[in-house]
């Protein structure tokens, strides 16, 4: 019988096999990718990616530590 120590290293194991074809996969989907954009002459602009900011999300982690502001409507010291 398969204990549970050595599934839990299973799935590890799987885990960064599956990552690893998910990085290949992801290398040949790019070249793909440029390959069609030269053959047809194709730019970022064409596609919608160039001349917008990109807004980086915050993790939800950094926003947890940040401190939630005050209410204005709450007058301070006065709890009911």
């Amino acid at each position: 019988m398969t204990t549970y120590k050595e599934l839990q290293a299973q799935i590890e194991q799987l885990r960064k096999q599956a990552e690893e074809l998910r990085q290949a996969e992801i290398a040949d989907v790019i070249t793909e990718i440029k390959t069609k954009m030269q053959e047809y002459g194709i730019t970022g602009a064409d596609l919608g990616l160039m001349g917008k900011k990109r807004i980086m999300k915050t993790s939800p982690a950094v926003e947890a530590e940040t401190p939630a502001p005050a209410h204005a409507d709450a007058p301070a010291g006065n709890e009911m």
